[in-house]
């Protein structure tokens, strides 16, 4: 696959879809490569006449690594967001890799695109969409929150699961955990099957070479961050904020937050959809979310 320098940092994406065709960034979560964003849902986005381009966010996947920065210290992180403060120590902020995500446009030399990020990637896209209103065409927060101080957190045991390393940098227990997670965090109503979960770990896992300390550093980046409900209120572009009611680790009053704080959002609940992209919600998705971007479009030419 293709790589940009963005910011001084190696960027691993792709595209997908003609090149005339208005242009989608989609950008994934903590600890995600972009291959989490299903191909079904992509190839959905195409078909609906949309350039659909993925990428791999700094210290994931096949993109650079801030190795140089150390190791984080979550550990501080978590006592100073605990305590209503920001941790002055973070190697990079949810701002830094905002300012990824426009470099990567401006790179590939697309004026504007639709901003479609899931979890720590609707993070980043909520500050794309406040910051660099140039660039957006619309913003779709998906499994996201505004960071607002007060509300409800994911259980320990949710946090347990997603935080715990393998048990060894083998690939057999890397796999382990992957798998653990995906089905800790999955979907009730719609669940994937085994082959389903084997695969996509089987994805993440060859796919890249295990880096904990650059999961460490974007862990750090979404708790030293600050919280967005307030500069969400100055997001004028077309807005959709898709929650699942049953999400384990982002509790839906966190995408009711973030609704409530764009002007005008528009806010979709599927019920039974946890905190996964399983192939059994992709047809809800490209319902909800390719619908919304095919309007904004139309509405966006006609004006």
């Amino acid at each position: 696959m293709p790589q940009a320098t963005v910011n001084g940092l190696r960027f691993e994406y792709d595209i997908h879809g003609a090149a005339g065709d208005p242009a989608a960034l989609l950008i994934m979560g903590f600890s995600a490569q972009m291959t989490m964003w299903p191909m079904s849902f992509v190839e959905g986005l195409v078909g609906r006449g949309f350039r659909v381009v993925r990428f791999d966010n700094r210290d994931i996947g096949l993109s650079s690594k801030l190795d140089e920065k150390g190791p984080p210290d979550i550990g501080a992180a978590m006592t100073a967001a605990m305590t209503g403060q920001r941790y002055a120590g973070a190697p990079y902020l949810l701002d830094d890799m905002a300012a990824d995500a426009v470099g990567l446009l401006d790179a590939l030399d697309i004026a504007r695109a639709h901003i479609v990020g899931a979890s720590m990637g609707g993070m980043i896209a909520q500050i794309v969409a406040a910051k660099h209103p140039a660039k957006t065409i619309s913003l779709t927060s998906i499994m996201s929150t505004t960071g607002r101080p007060g509300l409800p957190a994911a259980a320990p045991e949710i946090m347990g699961a997603l935080m715990t390393p393998p048990a060894s940098p083998s690939r057999e227990d890397r796999r382990k955990q992957f798998m653990t997670m995906f089905r800790t965090i999955g979907s009730p109503g719609f669940p994937a099957t085994e082959a389903e979960i084997e695969a996509l770990a089987d994805a993440q896992v060859d796919r890249a070479p295990y880096n904990p300390a650059g999961v460490g550093r974007q862990m750090v980046a979404i708790m030293s961050s600050e919280p967005r409900h307030e500069l969400l209120a100055g997001v004028r572009c077309p807005a959709l904020v898709l929650h699942g009611a049953d999400d384990p680790l982002v509790p839906l009053e966190g995408g009711k937050d973030t609704a409530a704080s764009i002007p005008g959002a528009e806010l979709v609940v599927i019920p039974g959809m946890g905190h996964d992209f399983t192939e059994a919600l992709m047809p809800q998705f490209l319902t909800h979310v390719g619908g919304f971007l095919s309007r904004t479009q139309s509405r966006a030419k006609a004006a």
